[in-house]
């Protein structure tokens, strides 16, 4: 008896599994397909994004020299840096974050050199101005600037949502999904929403990653803040509304097998 009761059981386990998982095609999964009109197997997109600084973006600006001592001086947020990195995503997934702060103004304010313009310029070319002030006092200076508010959102049908930073200040779309643990199997890929602030705008656009003209966006490539949302698909919702419909049958199902087994 107790075999039949768990064969019963594992039969209508199946059947519910089928039920909740139909409606879903193939072709609504596959991402970049080829389309009608995609005649060769390489695509032109947009350039990658090159970021620039922003008011409130919060910098790490490490300074060296010949001169370890003297450089030194101007590394005023060098050890609690390290720090910070190497509890990241230990107990807090949004450590406090530690460097020069682009006020309201544009600028940063450095030891000795005083005041800089900072905002709209990129890091390379903040990095080249810094070190042509530094020449007054360091030998042969070398200057390495990162945005720490580099981050971006994954919100939605991705496997884990979250707020990441962003290193090295370089994602693509696909990229950010990756790190998210991709869609899931409800996820729709041909209608995901980027939001991003734009000249005090806020702009909405969706993309179609079933689609190869998809790298041809201009929202390919993220940039900061941007939020990513991964709407369900109806296959998720018809789920969730035949679950609430059958899961009650099975459960009633399977206590009577239950109680059936126990006075057997």
């Amino acid at each position: 008896m107790k075999k039949q009761v768990s064969t019963c059981i594992y039969s209508l386990t199946l059947i519910v599994l089928t039920v909740l998982n139909s409606c879903t095609s193939s072709k609504q999964l596959t991402y970049f397909q080829q389309g009608a009109n995609d005649k060769e197997d390489t695509i032109n997109f947009v350039d990658s994004y090159i970021p620039t600084i922003k008011k409130g973006d919060i910098l790490s600006i490490q300074i060296s020299s010949l001169n370890p001592e003297a450089s030194a001086f101007f590394n005023p947020y060098a050890k609690t840096v390290v720090d910070q990195n190497s509890l990241a995503n230990t107990f807090n997934p949004l450590p406090t974050i530690t460097g020069y702060l682009v006020g309201q103004d544009g600028n940063i304010k450095l030891p000795l050199i005083g005041t800089l313009k900072a905002v709209d310029l990129t890091n390379t070319q903040l990095s080249e101005l810094i070190q042509s002030r530094l020449k007054d006092y360091l030998r042969e200076p070398t200057v390495n600037v990162r945005n720490q508010s580099f981050r971006v959102s994954v919100l939605g049908e991705v496997s884990r949502p979250a707020l990441f930073t962003i290193p090295n200040e370089q994602i693509t779309l696909p990229e950010a999904l990756g790190l998210a643990g991709d869609l899931t199997i409800y996820g729709r890929r041909d209608n995901v929403l980027i939001i991003r602030e734009e000249k005090g705008k806020r702009v909405f656009a969706r993309l179609d990653l079933t689609k190869r003209n998809a790298f041809r966006s201009p929202y390919y490539s993220l940039h900061p803040n941007d939020i990513v949302y991964v709407e369900p698909g109806k296959s998720r919702i018809a789920s969730a509304d035949r679950a609430f419909q059958v899961m009650p049958t099975v459960v009633g199902i399977l206590s009577v097998i239950a109680i059936i087994a126990t006075r057997r």
